[in-house]
This record gives C-alpha cells, sequence and structure tokens, in this order.
C-alpha cells in the first residue's frame, strides 16, 4: 500500500532536448519545419492513392496505412515538443503525460505490427505472384490493417496500465522530450522489476515477431530476385524492397535500441536523442523513401498536375 505521507506528483517537467535558449528557438525552427513536411508529404501520398485507381493495389492500401499511421503519430508528440520548445517551459500535467505515453506507444506499435504487414505483401507479390491476388484480396487486407491497429492498442494499455498503477512522488523531472514510457517507468516510487519484465515481453510481440517476419520475407525475396530473368525485373523488385527496408532498418534499430536493451537507473540523454529518429526523422522519410523512385507514384503526381493545367511546368 501507497503510505499515507506519499504526495502523488501531479505534474512533470518535460527537461527537453535542450536548455540553451537560442539553441531552443533554432530546435523549434528545424523541428517545425520537419513537422510540416511529415504531414504535407504524408497528406500528398494519401490523396495520390486516392484520386489514381492505377495505385488502388494492396501495396498502395498499406502505404495509406503507414502515411495515416506517420501524421498520427508526430501530431500525438510534436506539437507538444514545439510549444514547450517556444515557450521555454516544459511542464506537463499527469493526466496529459499518461495520456501521451498512451497515444504514442500505441501508434508507434502499431507501426512496428503494420510494416510487418507490408513485408508479407511484398514477399506474395514477388514470390507467389500466381496466389498473389487470392492471398491479398481485399477482406485479408482489411485483416491485416485492422489487426496491426488493434494489436499496436490493446497491448499498450497492458503497458502503461503496468506503468499507472504504480506511485509517482518525486522526482517529476523526465530527461526526454515527451513522456516516452521507459523514461517515465524509471520516476517510480516502487520496484520496478514486474513492470519491466512485461513490457519486455510485449516488446517481444510487437517488435520481434513483426521483425522476424520482415527478416524472413526479405530473404525469400532475394532469394527469388537473384533467380529473376530479366535485369529490368530485378531491378524493380529490389529497389521496391530496398525502400522498405531502409524505412524498416531505421524504425526497428533505433526502437528496439530504446525498449529492448537493459535500462540504467536514470534517462541519459542518449535515450531522446535515440528517440528523435523514430518521433521525428522515419516520418518524414517514408513519403520521401517510397515515392523517391516509384514510377507509379510519379504518373499518378503527372496526372494530378495536368488535371490542375501544370503539366507544361514539368516538362523542360
Amino acid at each position: 500500500m501507497r503510505p499515507e505521507n506519499v504526495t502523488s506528483v501531479t505534474q512533470f517537467i518535460l527537461v527537453g532536448l535542450s536548455n540553451n535558449r537560442k539553441t531552443q528557438i533554432l530546435l523549434f525552427a528545424v523541428v517545425f519545419l520537419i513537422y510540416l513536411f511529415t504531414v504535407v508529404g504524408n497528406l500528398v501520398i494519401i490523396m495520390l492513392i486516392q484520386v489514381d485507381s492505377h495505385l488502388h493495389t494492396p501495396m498502395y492500401f498499406f502505404l495509406t496505412h503507414l502515411s495515416s499511421l506517420e501524421i498520427c503519430y508526430v501530431t500525438s508528440t510534436v506539437p507538444q515538443m514545439l510549444a514547450h520548445l517556444l515557450a521555454g517551459n516544459g511542464a506537463i500535467s499527469f493526466a496529459r503525460c499518461a495520456t501521451q505515453m498512451y497515444i504514442s506507444l500505441s501508434l508507434g506499435s502499431t507501426e512496428a505490427l503494420l510494416l510487418g504487414a507490408m513485408a508479407y505483401d511484398r514477399y506474395l507479390a514477388i514470390c507467389r505472384p500466381l496466389l498473389y491476388v487470392i492471398a491479398m484480396s481485399r477482406w485479408h487486407q482489411l485483416q491485416l490493417a485492422l489487426a496491426s491497429w488493434a494489436g499496436g492498442f490493446l497491448l499498450s494499455v497492458m503497458n502503461v496500465g503496468c506503468t499507472l498503477r504504480l506511485p509517482f512522488c518525486g522526482p517529476n523531472h523526465i530527461n526526454h522530450f515527451f513522456c516516452e514510457l521507459p523514461v517515465v517507468l524509471k520516476l517510480a516510487c516502487a520496484d520496478i522489476q514486474v513492470t519491466e519484465a512485461v513490457i519486455f515481453g510485449a516488446a517481444v510481440l510487437i517488435l520481434l515477431v513483426p521483425l522476424s517476419v520482415i527478416l524472413t520475407s526479405y530473404s525469400l525475396i532475394l532469394v527469388s530476385i537473384l533467380r529473376m530473368q530479366s535485369a529490368s525485373g530485378r531491378h524493380k523488385a529490389f529497389s521496391t524492397c530496398a525502400s522498405h527496408l531502409a524505412v524498416v532498418t531505421l524504425f526497428y534499430g533505433t526502437v528496439i535500441s530504446m525498449y529492448m536493451r537493459p535500462q540504467s537507473g536514470a534517462a541519459t540523454d542518449l535515450d531522446k536523442r535515440i528517440a528523435v529518429f523514430y518521433i521525428v526523422v522515419t516520418p518524414l522519410l517514408n513519403p520521401i523513401i517510397y515515392t523517391l523512385r516509384n514510377k507509379n507514384v510519379h504518373r499518378a503526381v503527372a496526372k494530378v498536375m495536368q488535371r490542375w493545367g501544370l503539366e507544361p511546368q514539368l516538362k523542360h
């Protein structure tokens, strides 16, 4: 039981990325631009997929979910980060901190599961093309997408619930720029070993299981690509998969280093620097990586430009 004379924390203070005022203003400008490009870039992808019937395929169905997810993911953390950088004050109530912790963890978990579903889709498209239409029917697409969203949010209920059952009586300074579960957990005034074990078990399901699916899928894809007779076919398949792997490597590498490495007694600056990659950088890179060398998306952009009467400007 919690002792009577223990005072519960009512608010936390987010230390942020820097205490220097000039650095905070510079960070505000940089992060704001990244946030703006991230939201606009992912919205453009969603719009293009909706208006071009040639992009109504399973790959782009999952990409729509990923882009929507990225917009929600950055919006769950970055606007508050920007407000704190501008104000120079990182105060946040306990309730808001708990809400942010749940939403950001749920969305991050959903992304981990969704990337696994996207790798499975690429495996079927390249290695099992004759079965692809049946195996990845509209209903199966919906099942995989819904399972990713439901799995991410349900497992996060368990993780955050276990954390919030612990007493928080001080200190209340969080060495981070948002309320992230492993960092907040270190401030609990109780033994956290059981909670850490629960979180580690959930991380295995959320991270290692889909990562195993991804590695297996791409190993089989690589074998299939090497067997292709057509050089252009090999190049197209490899280019598509390489872009996906680039996102996977950055996202899983940083998240695993945060949630599955041995935790020290106190949060370090390394924790928040790692978090910058999967909170700020990865959502920005997704629209770039998936569209930069994608001819289908390029054609969709050209069609939209033509409808708007901007086609002559695209020609040189």
